[in-house]
């Protein structure tokens, strides 16, 4: 078995195309989960949105907030938040400073995210 350290240098990735229409950085994606990075400036948010998977969120900059399903709740820098499958969700930036976060969602969707 060969093992193959890879380094991945988020400057190096491009911004993603996505409905969001703000930087989204896919970082690593493989059959078990794929990576995203999102930076949201101020006042800008995800669309509502729908996934076909369990996705996590890790705050790495900033606060913001979080809608899943029905909830609203205000997160900040070193917290990991769940958003199952198939529940609407959305993270808001309503700060003046730049919000950071990772996505990791799992497995690797085999189908298309549904904005709502």
């Amino acid at each position: 078995m060969v093992i193959r350290l890879e380094i991945i240098d988020i400057k190096n990735i491009e911004t993603s195309k996505t409905p969001h229409d703000v930087d989204v950085r896919k970082l690593y994606s493989f059959k078990h989960a794929s990576i995203i990075h999102i930076e949201l400036k101020a006042g800008e948010s995800l669309k509502k949105h729908v996934t076909p998977v369990d996705v996590f969120f890790y705050v790495l900059e900033g606060e913001g907030e979080v809608e899943i399903g029905t909830e609203l709740e205000k997160i900040k820098k070193d917290q990991l938040i769940f958003s199952p499958a198939r529940i609407p969700h959305r993270l808001l930036n309503n700060s003046e400073k730049a919000f950071r976060f990772m996505v990791i969602k799992t497995p690797t969707p085999t189908e298309e995210t549904k904005i709502l």
